[in-house]
């Protein structure tokens, strides 16, 4: 029996030991991704020709054009997107490719009316000779009644 429990010990340890998040690996790229999220201006694009983006109502644009086009029909408009400090989780495949976690406050005007909220962001960043682009991104509003944001 004490075999059994000990063979079940290091399984679980083993098992969890593989769940964690790489944070160090590819530092450079980690520090590049970090001062795109928290430095964009409106007015300097950041996505890829072949950006693919899901908005709120599970809506799909396959481009940034597209995107904007949404954002105009439901006379949205963003005055700001910041990532939330201690919630972005940043993972590097081949110094080439990243997928990117993060909280963020939004601000925004719909329809006339301004409104903040938290989104969860998740965000595919591709590495080209220029420098890093978006290809893809989605976000889900948090709803801080039934999961408070903890700030650390």
């Amino acid at each position: 029996m004490n075999k059994l429990i000990t063979l079940f010990l290091v399984v679980l340890g083993s098992c969890n030991a593989l769940a964690q998040i790489d944070t160090t690996s590819y530092p450079k790229e980690r520090q590049e991704i970090r001062e795109l999220m928290r430095h964009r201006k409106p007015d300097v694009p950041i996505d890829c020709n072949d950006f693919v983006a899901v908005g709120p109502k599970g809506d799909i644009s396959f481009s940034h054009q597209q995107w904007q086009g949404v954002q105009a029909k439901e006379k949205l408009v963003f005055k700001s997107v910041r990532p939330v400090p201690g919630h972005e989780y940043i993972r590097i495949y081949e110094g080439k490719m990243a997928v990117v976690n993060f909280l963020a406050d939004v601000q925004l005007v719909v329809d006339g009316r301004d409104v903040n909220l938290k989104v969860r962001r998740l965000e595919v960043y591709h590495k080209m000779s220029s420098g890093w682009c978006r290809v893809a991104g989605q976000g889900t509003e948090v709803d801080e009644k039934l999961f408070p944001v903890k700030t650390n």
